[in-house]
């Protein structure tokens, strides 16, 4: 799994993801980087490259150093060392270049509020001198693209989130970027608002021939979108592969999730010791995720071994390894730990609750 070769894996469409060429140059090159702040590394060493018309994925907890990794990238912070280069200019030589090339949308939605739709992507469009007539004709494209079209005129403070994100997106592409960043694009978005999201991102790559890079602690999204992921943990780059190749680096082609009444202690033990399963984690409460390289096999003498033990089992079910089961393969703990972890520490403490 090089983190710095052109990737010929991403040939053969997956999920229904568009093709990369083989032998496709380099959209986004980052060598090397590190990122301190004073004796903290926030991103440590980390290189790979992304092909022209490729969608790849930073997948990781907050924290992890992907946002880090972004700014960077699009010249909002100096590299401490190492180089990127984005559309073959370095980031650090040539940031205007960059920035030319590059569209960018934050994770905070930052469109104002005050302004209609169209005045939005007016404003940004002028920022970036698009020539008026381009930019009415690539204003009325994008508001079809992203289904905006009929609000053009209502003031954004009107939107969904999901709308809003809508027209972030269309304000990022306004200028006609080779290069698109998305931080966690669709954070805070309820589930239908999420795939509304991801279609529209696979419809404006399909028209424009975009390169995307994209940030998520969403398994799911990165399996939809990328063609490659790049995980990422306390700022180290600790795998990067297709999802399927990924998925299929972990020990174990099934998982089990059981749930027992009154398990004993030696339980998580005991489950070790049934055939071909690779992994036990047990998640409180009489849960555990087994991993197993049979999971029909795995099933029978776990059902048999309950009930030989007087055990109820409360639920079960079987399907096939995730990108979860990658990110605890390489990092040794689940990453929906990790979120629900950041969370809890970011909530505010109402008088009288412990966190």
């Amino acid at each position: 799994m090089s983190a710095d070769t052109n990737p010929d894996s991403v040939v053969s469409a997956q999920n229904g993801k568009t093709s990369v060429e083989v032998g496709a140059p380099f959209a986004i090159e980052v060598d090397h980087v590190v990122k301190k702040y004073g004796d903290f590394t926030a991103v440590d060493d980390v290189s790979f490259s992304v092909s022209d018309g490729e969608i790849f994925g930073l997948l990781g907890p907050n924290g992890a150093g992907k946002s880090t990794l972004i700014r960077m990238m699009t010249t909002l912070i100096p590299i401490t060392s190492g180089k990127a280069r984005i559309a073959g200019h370095d980031v650090a030589k040539e940031p205007d270049a960059v920035r030319r090339t590059i569209g960018v949308i934050p994770q905070a939605l930052t469109s104002d509020l005050d302004l209609t739709v169209e005045e939005n992507l007016q404003i940004y469009a002028k920022l970036y001198d698009v020539p008026a007539e381009e930019r009415k004709r690539s204003i009325d494209e994008l508001l079809e693209l992203v289904d905006l079209t009929k609000w053009r005129d209502a003031q954004t403070k009107t939107l969904s989130g999901g709308m809003r994100r809508r027209l972030e997106i269309a304000r990022g592409l306004v200028h006609h970027p080779k290069i698109f960043f998305l931080d966690e694009p669709t954070t805070g978005l309820d589930p239908v608002s999420r795939v509304a999201v991801w279609e529209m991102l696979g419809n404006i790559k399909a028209q424009r021939q975009l390169t995307i890079l994209i940030t998520t602690h969403y398994m799911d999204e990165a399996d939809r979108l990328c063609h490659r992921i790049a995980i990422v943990d306390h700022g180290k780059l600790v795998a990067l592969d297709t999802p399927m190749a990924l998925k299929a680096s972990v020990p174990g082609s099934n998982v089990i999730e059981v749930q027992f009444e009154n398990a004993p202690e030696d339980w998580e033990q005991r489950l070790r010791g049934l055939s071909e399963v690779t992994s036990v984690q047990h998640e409180g409460a009489g849960m555990f995720r087994i991993l197993t390289g049979n999971g029909s096999r795995t099933t029978t003498e776990l059902v048999e071994m309950a009930a030989h033990s007087g055990l109820g089992v409360k639920s079960l079910s079987v399907q096939n390894t995730t990108l979860d089961d990658v990110f605890v393969h390489f990092t040794g703990r689940q990453l929906r730990d990790e979120l629900v972890k950041a969370y809890a520490f970011t909530m505010p403490q109402r008088p009288g609750l412990q966190p």
